[in-house]
């Protein structure tokens, strides 16, 4: 074989051994419209019946008619979820599903109220934020929009990154950060320390960032449903903060 000929060759081969791997991930990524990171407080101020309370809140939000009826009416019919419990040391409850009916919503539903506690210590937002962001970028999943829905009663951060260098990262990358800020009205914590301002000013970021605001126990469901809705679609709200009283 001529000497030309044969360079071309083991060029195209090399070509097509470096391209290869990239063939097979574009062929093996899952499709979603959404990736939606649910980064829930399981922090030394969440006691076991509140975490369990959090997890059936998210279950039923998921599986709510509405919910499903928001999925289904999206631009690609699906979203794809993990469930993830942030304190001292953060981790995953229910690792990524993609969520495109009743059965898959159930499916998720079923995963998230089983595993024990996965977290625990004291607060540690920025490290809870960089999870996040980590799980989006590593993840098997082609989607348009990420958003990392952060849930929490406080604002404290006792050790790891600091939360503006960590929320600065997060959006940087193209990701969007949402909260659901839970005041708990019946121990004081709203009297004594601003939430929604603090989640307003340091949290939530990135395109049509929001938060809804579970002014107590009795509405978190309604809460969770809520957002997850407006994030579902892709609707930016009137307002930044919103806040669920019934």
């Amino acid at each position: 074989m001529p000497r030309a000929r044969y360079s071309s060759l083991m060029r195209f081969i090399l070509s097509f051994l470096l391209l290869f791997p990239m063939f097979v991930q574009a062929q093996t990524q899952r499709e979603a419209g959404l990736e939606l990171v649910l980064l829930a407080d399981a922090s030394g101020s969440i006691d076991a019946e509140e975490l369990a309370f959090q997890r059936q809140g998210y279950a039923q939000a998921m599986t709510d008619p509405l919910v499903i009826s928001a999925i289904r009416n999206s631009i690609y019919g699906n979203v794809a979820v993990t469930y993830v419990e942030w304190a001292t040391n953060t981790d995953v409850v229910v690792d990524w599903m993609i969520i495109d009916s009743e059965e898959t919503a159930a499916a998720f539903a079923d995963a998230l109220t089983g595993p024990p506690r996965r977290a625990s210590g004291r607060n540690a937002i920025g490290g809870a934020l960089l999870k996040g962001k980590e799980l989006i970028e590593t993840n098997d999943i082609f989607a348009p929009r990420a958003v990392i829905d952060f849930s929490g009663d406080s604002i404290g951060n006792s050790s790891g990154p600091s939360i503006s260098a960590a929320r600065d990262e997060v959006l940087n990358a193209g990701i969007t950060i949402n909260a659901l800020p839970i005041l708990r009205p019946e121990d004081g914590r709203r009297a004594g320390l601003n939430l929604e301002e603090e989640y307003t000013n340091r949290i939530i970021g990135g395109p049509g960032a929001f938060m809804v605001t579970a002014e107590s126990r009795e509405t978190f469901g309604q809460s969770v449903r809520r957002k997850l809705i407006l994030e579902i679609a892709g609707e930016t709200p009137e307002t930044s903060v919103i806040a669920t009283t019934e």
